[in-house]
């Protein structure tokens, strides 16, 4: 039952991997109700005939129609919201945040999701593009730099990411008997989300020419991303440090550390966790969240509470796994 003054959300394609990650977040999130969650290929279902962890919400079904709501999120995949959205039509005040690639380039239209850069933008919007997974590691470990134009040369990137990162329907790279005890190259220097570092640098760097090499790995674990970047530095340990600290001081989600960091710290959590380490005129900084939450669904949740006015951390104070 709606409970007054609380807004009401709608959910575009509920089957996958984010839009599980969606639910969970948004059943307990104070200051909304989910109004319906829309799937084609699971319409009258229960939602925990899909989504096996909201046993304890048997209520929820998926919808045969979509609707107007205050926030609608679209977790379709990669390339169908243009297409969504020329077919079904929101108010202007509808919040729409596209958790698929279709809106996140040069779009004038929609604001790039990442709170960390585009905070006041994000505010006033109501066409919001969600950042990607791979994204939203590279960016984050980035941006420091490029805010004080320290990025004067290539950028060099390592990341492995879980196999939720492919999505729910398995493919020959991802069910579990080729993933498990496997890691693989895939992409590389060609990946998608390169595209979304390049535009991000360019903000605040405009001069920046450099190049970024970038080598995705697919990771024989579920959930998660561990990044390695590194670039010429000219700066000491001290130095690099309180640029990070300083620089995510104001921002709840992303936090500098210079300790030893690991996966688990992030899992089932909306952070992501920053080490830079200088050495012989470099800089390394190790990136690590979860792709499903600050890297999809978490991060959709966080520009849903800064669009509507909320305290950024509201429904996302999430302890990880730890173990």
């Amino acid at each position: 039952m709606n409970h007054i003054n609380k807004k009401s959300v709608g959910i575009i394609g509920g089957g996958g991997y984010t839009a599980g990650e969606l639910i969970r977040l948004l059943v307990h999130h104070p200051e909304v109700d989910i109004k319906y969650i829309y799937s084609q290929s699971q319409a009258g279902k229960h939602v925990y005939e899909v989504h096996s962890d909201m046993l304890t919400h048997p209520h929820l079904t998926f919808s045969h129609e979509p609707s107007d709501a205050d926030v609608v999120f679209l977790c379709q995949g990669h390339g169908k919201a243009k297409a969504f959205l020329e077919k079904f039509s929101f108010s202007e005040e509808t919040i729409i945040i596209d958790l698929g690639n279709d809106h996140r380039i040069e779009n004038k239209e929609w604001i790039y999701g990442l709170p960390e850069l585009q905070k006041d933008a994000i505010k006033n919007a109501t066409r919001i593009a969600n950042c990607g997974c791979f994204a939203t590691a590279i960016q984050l470990a980035c941006l420091p730099l490029a805010a004080n134009g320290m990025l004067t040369s290539d950028i060099h990137v390592s990341a492995i990411t879980g196999s939720t990162g492919a999505g729910q329907n398995p493919s020959p790279t991802t069910h579990f008997s080729w993933r498990n005890n496997n890691v693989s190259i895939y992409k590389a220097f060609s990946h998608q989300h390169e595209a979304e570092v390049y535009q991000s640098i360019h903000v605040l760097q405009k001069n920046y020419s450099g190049k970024i090499w970038f080598l995705p790995h697919r990771g024989n674990f579920s959930r998660g991303i561990l990044a390695s970047i590194y670039t010429p530095f000219s700066g000491s340990q001290e130095d690099a440090y309180a640029l990070y600290n300083s620089f995510y001081e104001e921002h709840p989600f992303a936090q500098a550390t210079q300790s030893v960091i690991n996966l688990k710290q992030v899992v089932n959590t909306n952070h992501c966790f920053l080490r830079p380490t200088v050495s012989d005129g470099m800089i390394l900084i190790e990136s690590i969240l979860d792709n499903l939450l600050k890297g999809a669904s978490g991060q959709a949740v966080q520009n849903m509470n800064l669009a509507l006015g909320y305290p950024e951390e509201t429904g996302l104070l999430l302890k990880s796994i730890a173990y």
